[in-house]
Parts: structure tokens; sequence; C-alpha cells
């Protein structure tokens, strides 16, 4: 079976543009992954709380959100692997806040501050 030529190139400048600016394919992957976990309406949920909140214990939380201890803790397991968020210990509480910088921002655009110009 003899090889398939490959695709024809239009406008090399416009494939040069577009390879520059897609840059390292890990990096993209990464953003993919970040975005798959806040595609989740209940994990984008509970990091919107958590920002409203500032810190916020897991009881909380499930108030808050609507849900149950359990899936929020398991939420929120998921959130500290990917280095959304982060918890510590205050006595027997553990309080959750953001840790993501990027996120922080991106949860101004889906839920800016209540007030706050559009």
């Amino acid at each position: 079976m003899p090889d398939e030529p490959g695709p024809r190139v239009i406008d090399a400048d416009a494939v040069a543009a577009a390879l520059d600016g897609l840059g390292d394919r890990a990096s993209v992957q990464q953003w993919a992954e970040r975005f798959s976990v806040l595609a989740d309406p209940s994990r984008l949920t509970l990091l919107v709380c958590i920002h409203y909140a500032r810190e916020i214990a897991v009881s909380d939380l499930a108030v808050a959100a609507g849900m149950t201890d359990t899936a929020v803790s398991q939420a929120l397991r998921l959130l500290r692997a990917h280095g959304l968020v982060t918890g510590h210990r205050e006595g027997r509480v553990v309080r959750y806040s953001l840790a993501d910088a990027t996120v922080h921002e991106l949860i101004h655009h889906v839920r800016p501050h209540p007030g706050a110009m559009p």
C-alpha cells in the first residue's frame, strides 16, 4: 500500500504561526486536564464557594453548595490533587482555600463579585 501524501499546505506562514503559538504540546495537555477538572458543575460550584468564603470547612462548603459532606470530600481530593485548593487544619477542622491564581481569575468571569460592574 503506497504512503498517502501529507496534507497540502495552503499558507505556510499561517501554519508556522499556528505551530509557534501552539508551542509545547505537553503544556496544552496540562491545560486540557485542568479544564476537564473545572468542567464538572459540582467542582466548579465548590471552587466558586471557596473563593467567596476565602476559607471554608467541608461541612460548611457542603451546605453552601447543596451537596453531601461525602461528595464534597471526594471532589476536594481531586481539586487538591490538581493543585487547585489547599487545606489547613485548625484543631479538628480543615479549612479549604483556593491555591491557583488562574482559577481565581477565571472565577471572576464565571461569577463576578456581587455589585461588581460587568
